[in-house]
C-alpha cells in the first residue's frame, strides 16, 4: 500500500512571539515493512536554521528556530509511505509460556534483547505500579503465552476504556486515566505499556498515522485522519510485535510509522519553546490518502 500524508500544525497567538526553538517527529520511519519514499516540511515564517538528525531511537528528528517577531506557526509536513502488508498474528504457533519468556528475557546475552531491556524501566509518562500489576494479571494468565496474554490485554483494554476526546491531555497521570477508564489512544496505549512493564516484560509507545475510512455512501473528509499512538511488546521468540488497544487490532496495513520511544514525551510530534506569544490556539489536521 502506498500513501500520501498531510500533517498541518498551526499554532495562533495572541501576543507576538519574538522567537523560538523547536523540535518535530513528523517524518515516517524506514523499517522492515515500511519505505518513506519522500518526506519534506514546510515552515511559515521561514526558519533561521534547519537541522535534521536521527536520535537515540533511530527516530528522524527535525531542529529548527525562528528568530524573528511572528503571531503564527504553521506547519506541515507532506510524505509519502510505501506499507508492505505483513502476515497476520497467528497465536497459534508454538511458544513458551510467558513464565519462561521473561526468565529468558532476564537472563539473555542476545543483543537485541539486552537492548530491549531498557524499555522495561519506568519512563516520564509511564511507571509501573501495583494497579497496573493488578490489571493486568487478568490477561497473564500461567498457561497463556506472551502474545497470547497481550492480545487479551489489548481486548480488555478496547472494551472497559472509553474513547472520550478532551477527557484527557498530556499531563493526565495514568492512574487517573486507569481510574475513569476514558482517554484517547495515547492514554489506552501507556496503560498497555504500564501493564506490561509491570509484568516484568519491555513494551514501547509508537506514534504515526492510520488511515481511516469514512461511513458507507460518504466521501472521505480532508483532514479528518488524525496522528495515532500504539504498542509494542517484546517476545523472544518474534522480536517487536505491535498492537493496537484503541481498535482492538494488530496493525496490518494501514498503520504508519512515524517514531517509537519509551512513551509520547520521547515522540511528541511538535514542541519546543517560546518566547512571548501570551495565549494559543492549537489546529492539527491530518490527511492519509492511499494512493
Amino acid at each position: 500500500m502506498r500513501y500520501q500524508i498531510s500533517h498541518l500544525t498551526s499554532y495562533t497567538y495572541s501576543e507576538t512571539v519574538q522567537f523560538s526553538y523547536n523540535e518535530a517527529h513528523l517524518t515516517p520511519k524506514n523499517i522492515p515493512g515500511q519505505v518513506c519514499d519522500h518526506a519534506h516540511l514546510d515552515i511559515e515564517p521561514g526558519v533561521n536554521n534547519l537541522n535534521e538528525r536521527v536520535d537515540f531511537f533511530d527516530n528522524v528528528t527535525h531542529y529548527f528556530s525562528i528568530l524573528e517577531p511572528h503571531n503564527e506557526l504553521n506547519i506541515t509536513a507532506n510524505s509519502q509511505v510505501t506499507v508492505i502488508p505483513t502476515c497476520p498474528l497467528d497465536l497459534e504457533v508454538s511458544e513458551s509460556a510467558w513464565r519462561t519468556d521473561l526468565e529468558d528475557i532476564v537472563g539473555s546475552s542476545d543483543e537485541a534483547t539486552i537492548l530491549a531491556r531498557q524499555f522495561i524501566l519506568d519512563s516520564p509518562s509511564v511507571a509501573a505500579n501495583e494497579e497496573l500489576y493488578r490489571y493486568a494479571s487478568d490477561s497473564f494468565l500461567d498457561n497463556r503465552t506472551i502474545l497470547e496474554a497481550v492480545t487479551d490485554l489489548t481486548r480488555r483494554i478496547y472494551n472497559d476504556f472509553a474513547y472520550a476526546p478532551q477527557s484527557t491531555s498530556i499531563a493526565t497521570p495514568l492512574n487517573k486515566v486507569l481510574e475513569e477508564r476514558r482517554g484517547v489512544c495515547q492514554d489506552f496505549a501507556h496503560v498497555a505499556i504500564g501493564c506490561i512493564r509491570s509484568m516484568g516484560f519491555p513494551a514501547r509507545y509508537i506514534s504515526g498515522y492510520l488511515e481511516t475510512s469514512p461511513p458507507p455512501g460518504k466521501e472521505k473528509l480532508i483532514g479528518v485522519d488524525a496522528s495515532h499512538a500504539w504498542f509494542s511488546v517484546y517476545s523472544p521468540l518474534r522480536g517487536w510485535v505491535d498492537f493496537d488497544p484503541t481498535n482492538d487490532m494488530s496493525p496490518y496495513d494501514r498503520h504508519i510509522t512515524v517514531g517509537w520511544g519509551r512513551d509520547y514525551t520521547d515522540v511528541t510530534p511538535l514542541k519546543g519553546v517560546i518566547y512571548g506569544g501570551g495565549r494559543h490556539k492549537l489546529v492539527v489536521s491530518v490527511n492519509v490518502t492511499r494512493l
